[in-house]
């Protein structure tokens, strides 16, 4: 109950300064918006309670009672077991995302998460439940192979929630303060250029929690201009892709073409390069 205290605390919290100090323009009405995202997220949460809650309660408790799992074949305990598995399942979740972008079946429903044409707290829990449901077997394997203890577990779990509500958000950081932030942590500048509707773009920083894992497999891009950056995927850029029904149904009906071309890796001008390019998180 306490985590869910924080998580919910921080969504109200960034919701109002990403309104005072917003980061880009939006293109959408931010109200109109939040009807859509609020309700996908409602049926996604709905998914989470029955399916995450009871299958991450029984492997947690399966790897205390059994000596199952990296971590106690390790024989790690205390500070070292929570360090080692909060670093673990974080970077295993960073497989995971990539995946839901590799993968076309699971991006089908990964899809539904891009295709907002803002990018803000809403956005943070715009997850389809198929996805949600889909991630539920993840996590499964996951905690099984890794072995995590519950304290461990249920401080990454705040971590992450409060991790993808912050870097989601369309919160304009005092540059000094990001990037110093970012040396550890992902911030909104750096998800934002995940969000990119131009493909090479959308293909970098899919870390969650930590921004090392981007740094260390070389999918780390920070040179974009946040006032350059289109938010969403060029072939369901229509308005109407984003009502509820579009968005509930989207993994289930023909997908069309996603990108502006076959790879999505559209050559720019040297005007358009100049332009988008900058230093590091300088804009």
């Amino acid at each position: 109950m306490t985590g869910i205290i924080i998580v919910v605390g921080w969504i109200l919290l960034l919701f109002f300064l990403e309104g005072r100090f917003p980061l880009r323009k939006r293109k959408r009405n931010r109200f109109s918006r939040l009807a859509v995202n609020i309700t996908v997220s409602i049926t996604a949460f709905t998914v989470a309670f029955l399916l995450i809650r009871p299958t991450t309660g029984f492997f947690l408790n399966w790897t205390a009672s059994t000596p199952f799992g990296l971590i106690p074949w390790l024989k790690l305990t205390g500070p070292w077991e929570a360090l080692s598995g909060i670093l673990l399942l974080d970077l295993s979740f960073f497989y995971w995302h990539i995946a839901n972008h590799k993968l076309l079946f699971l991006w089908r429903f990964h899809n539904v998460h891009h295709i907002d044409p803002d990018l803000d707290v809403s956005t943070g829990i715009r997850f389809h439940p198929g996805e949600v449901a889909l991630s539920t077997l993840f996590r499964a394997i996951q905690m099984a192979l890794i072995g995590v203890s519950v304290s461990t577990f249920v401080i990454y779990e705040t971590l992450f929630q409060v991790g993808t509500i912050f870097h989601h958000s369309n919160l304009c950081l005092p540059l000094r303060l990001e990037k110093l932030l970012n040396l550890v942590f992902v911030t909104p500048r750096m998800h934002g250029i995940h969000h990119s509707n131009f493909r090479r773009e959308t293909d970098s920083n899919y870390s969650v929690v930590f921004s090392v894992w981007d740094r260390l497999h070389r999918t780390i891009g920070l040179g974009i201009s946040q006032k350059e950056i289109d938010i969403g995927v060029p072939g369901y850029a229509r308005q109407k892709d984003n009502t509820l029904k579009q968005v509930m149904i989207l993994p289930f009906i023909q997908q069309r073409k996603y990108w502006s071309d076959k790879w999505g890796y559209k050559k720019l001008s040297r005007g358009e390069e100049k332009r988008r390019k900058v230093q590091w998180l300088s804009e």
